[in-house]
């Protein structure tokens, strides 16, 4: 048995980040760490993709910053410093991986949002 698969055994998920998939806007709390200070950044926007996996779980969240600028984040799940995640809004979509959002902006890049 090779470490990772011990790891994988060992490893609990943080408890702080519900079910999440990709088309969900999330608010993401993560702690950032500044020479001696930390504090805590809020990251809003879209999970285009989430990567199961034991340890290297991760998923990836997109928003449009100031002039249209897109800005990607890829998340551990199993991260200290992940406080914690918000779900905002699910949207009904029809694959795994949003990467087609990369090209979009505007209205085009609208998801349709999941009704209970």
């Amino acid at each position: 048995m090779n470490l990772i698969e011990s790891m994988d055994r060992q490893l609990e998920p943080n408890p702080n980040i519900p079910d999440i998939r990709a088309g969900d806007s999330v608010r993401v709390h993560a702690r950032i760490i500044e020479g001696e200070r930390e504090r805590i950044q809020v990251f809003q926007g879209t999970v285009i993709g989430v990567k199961r996996g034991g340890v290297n779980a991760s998923f990836t969240v997109r928003r449009t910053a100031a002039h249209g600028i897109g800005v990607e984040r890829t998340f551990l799940f199993n991260s200290p410093r992940v406080e914690k995640v918000e779900v905002l809004r699910r949207a009904r979509i029809r694959r795994s991986k949003l990467y087609f959002l990369r090209e979009r902006s505007g209205k085009s890049a609208r998801l349709r949002e999941k009704r209970a």
